[in-house]
Order: structure tokens, then C-alpha cells, then sequence
């Protein structure tokens, strides 16, 4: 009896532990999170004892359900969106407007991250400060900043500053979810829209952006490239929509090393390999990263990211064609001089539409009558691709105010 008293006594110790093992592990997966965007699996990919190992950066992202799906415009609806730019040289005035078409028709709050040469911080103040939506719109100037011990090197690279906007998820480390647009970007319908892409990336998607061409035969990494680049055509990243907290937790496959590399680890590498290679800076370099990580990419329809390509070789953006121009991209220099009129007639009518004036007849009437003179070029021919989203953006602007009254 009393050997039996011993073997039930025993038994008794044994569950108990078990018992103790199961909640001490069960703790620990709590407070370890639910892993969001695949960090949890890509954090055991990689051997910690490995040189250079450290521990992820960044915190759990908001939003992030227990599905590991992100799905921003239920968690948050109200919470603000964060646009960041980078302006140097003579980029204020196409800077301002950029910004203005993005306060025009978005509905909730915007806050900008200006990162801006220093002479130009105060420009920058003194009329952004006079924007007339006190409440909707916050901005915070920063200085252009580059890892010290190889900030040379990065300065120089493409475009001054242009590489800045690779250091963004390092530097704003408080911003969960980022929209990056190039200085020469209009937007002619709710930055909503193109936040609300957001809630449609599955767990492994970190970022959005849209293919460099639509058609091959005239696309530039597929004919001249001497890197590797995304999909059939590249990715352009003039428009960059970024799950920042996503950015910061993942560790990324490479063709440096077997060991993945951190967001913050892998940018130096990448230049020094490839530096002599690549034509377009960070651009070609964001190609790389999602080349070996194509599951991290969402990519949106041109429409998204219209620019000089998309009709100067014939109408070649679908989408566009069926429902408008969502976002402008007027890039080289085509707001400036007159190769491409209908970009810079919509440029000109948006830098100078007064806030407050009827839409209408201030903005849209005006615009269609300046389209109508460039019938003589191949984007003139389908300019109302042009005012498409726009006529409809506006109607929506004031049938929403209707409702608010």
C-alpha cells in the first residue's frame, strides 16, 4: 500500500510539471504575438548565432490580426495616413503641388514627412502653414539623412537624395504604414484609395507598387537591365505603398550570403554588388530585393502610377483607358517643358487651383479646354483618360459634402 502511495504521488509530481511546461509555453507564444506578416517563421529561418545576428526590429503591427492578414480600413478606420516625399534641389513648387492634389479630394486626416534639403525647410513652412485645412492635414519636416559612415556613397547615387526614401522604414520607426510618392506625383482621386491596398495584402506582402511597362517591347529592364528586376517588366517606385512594421520585421533571401539579411542590412551590400550595374539608384535596387522575394510585393494596375510611357508609344494602360488616370506620375521633367503638354496642362491647373473655389469652374472646365489643344500628340489623342477620375472624384468630393450638411 504504502509502495502504491508512492507510485500515485509520483505520477501526481509528473503532471503537475507537465502541466507547468504547457503553461510557461503557452505564455510565451502570447507574448511573442501572432506573428502578423510571416516575421515569426522568417525569425527561425535565419540562425541566431550566425555573424551579424540580431533581433527583429520594430514592434507588432497594428492592425494585424491573428490570421496574419492585415486589414487596415476595418482596424482603423479614422487613424490618419502618412505620405512621406523627398524634395532637394529645385523641387519646392512641384513639391507644394504634389501635396495639394492630395489634400483636395482625400477624406481622412493626412500627415506628411517632408525629408527636404535644409534652405528649403523654411519655404516649406511658411506655405504649408497657410494651407487652409487646419485639422486635416499635419506635416513634419526632416533633414536629408544618410547612414554616416557611407553617406557619401548614397548621396550620389541616381538623383540627389533620390535614395533617401530606402531608409524611411529605418528612420521613421514609429509609423506603422507609409505611402512614398516621387515629388512629380498628382493625385487625382482620395489617397483612401490607394491606402485602402493596405487591407488587400496577404500575410507575406510588405509593400505596392506598379510594373515599370505594360508592354515588353518597349520596357527598359526586360531589353537593357544588368541586374535582376521584378516580374516581366520591373516595378516602378515612384509610388511605393509600404507596410512599415512588416519592413522592419522581415529578413529578406538574397544572392549575397544563405543567411537572410534585415531591411537595414541588406542596402549596403546590395550597392556594393551591384553599383556599377544598375542605372536607375534605389529603383533598380528595390527590383533586386523583390526579385528574390517576390512573394512580398503587391502590385497595383497602372492606372495607379500613369506616366509618359503609357501613351507617348500609343494608349498601352487598360485600365485607364476604362476607368481614368488614378495617380499622375509626370516623370522626366514633363511638368516643366512642353513634350508633353497634356501632363503639364494638368500640373498647371492643379499648382493653380485656389482651396476653396468651385471645382468645377476652377479646376476641371479650365483643364478640359487646355487638353483640347493637345489632340496633336499621342497622349493628347486620349485625353480624357485625363479628366476621367478626376470629373468623378469631384462629384464625389461634393456629393459627400451634401450629406455632411
Amino acid at each position: 500500500m504504502r509502495r502504491f502511495a508512492r507510485v500515485a504521488l509520483l505520477c501526481l509530481g509528473c503532471g503537475v510539471c507537465s502541466l507547468l511546461y504547457g503553461l510557461s509555453q503557452l505564455a510565451l507564444s502570447l507574448e511573442q504575438g501572432p506573428g502578423g506578416g510571416g516575421g515569426g517563421r522568417e525569425r527561425q529561418a535565419r540562425d541566431p548565432a550566425a555573424p551579424g545576428a540580431r533581433r527583429p526590429a520594430g514592434s507588432a503591427g497594428r492592425g494585424e490580426a491573428g490570421t496574419g492578414r492585415y486589414d487596415y480600413m476595418k482596424t482603423h478606420p479614422s487613424e490618419k495616413m502618412h505620405l512621406a516625399v523627398v524634395a532637394c534641389g529645385e523641387r519646392l513648387e512641384e513639391t507644394v503641388t504634389m501635396l495639394r492634389s492630395a489634400i483636395i479630394f482625400s477624406i481622412k486626416p493626412l500627415h506628411f514627412h517632408i525629408f527636404a534639403e535644409d534652405q528649403l525647410h523654411e519655404s516649406f513652412k511658411d506655405i504649408l502653414d497657410e494651407f487652409p485645412y487646419e485639422g486635416k492635414v499635419n506635416y513634419t519636416l526632416y533633414p536629408i539623412t544618410f547612414p554616416s559612415e557611407s553617406a557619401a556613397e548614397w548621396k550620389k547615387l541616381f538623383k540627389p537624395c533620390a535614395s533617401q526614401r530606402l531608409f524611411l522604414p529605418l528612420i521613421l520607426k514609429n509609423v506603422d504604414s507609409l505611402l512614398y510618392v516621387d515629388t512629380d506625383i498628382l493625385f487625382l482621386r482620395p489617397v483612401d484609395d490607394i491606402w485602402s491596398f493596405l487591407g488587400k495584402f496577404n500575410s507575406t506582402q510588405i509593400a505596392a507598387m506598379a510594373p515599370e511597362h505594360e508592354e515588353p517591347r518597349i520596357g527598359w529592364y526586360n531589353r537593357f537591365a544588368r541586374h535582376p528586376y521584378y516580374g516581366v517588366t520591373g516595378i516602378n517606385s515612384g509610388v511605393m505603398l509600404m507596410n512599415m512594421t512588416r519592413i522592419r520585421r522581415k529578413y529578406f533571401k538574397n544572392d549575397m550570403t544563405p543567411v537572410r539579411l534585415q531591411w537595414g542590412e541588406i542596402l549596403m551590400p546590395l550597392l556594393k554588388k551591384y553599383k556599377l550595374n544598375i542605372t536607375w539608384g534605389d529603383q533598380d535596387l528595390l527590383n533586386i530585393m523583390f526579385f528574390h522575394n517576390p512573394e512580398s510585393l503587391y502590385v497595383f494596375p497602372c492606372q495607379w502610377n500613369y506616366r509618359p510611357d503609357h501613351c507617348i508609344y500609343g494608349s498601352n494602360c487598360r485600365t485607364a483607358e476604362e476607368e481614368g488616370i488614378f495617380i499622375l506620375h509626370g516623370n522626366r521633367g514633363v511638368y516643366h517643358d512642353d513634350k508633353q503638354p497634356t501632363f503639364r496642362a494638368v500640373y498647371e491647373a492643379i499648382k493653380n487651383y485656389s482651396f476653396g473655389d468651385d471645382l468645377v469652374h476652377s479646376l476641371l472646365q479650365p483643364l478640359e479646354r487646355e487638353l483640347q489643344k493637345t489632340t496633336h500628340t499621342y497622349c493628347g489623342r486620349v485625353y480624357k483618360v485625363f479628366i476621367k477620375q478626376l470629373t468623378k472624384s469631384i462629384r464625389d468630393l461634393y456629393a459627400r459634402r451634401s450629406k455632411g450638411r
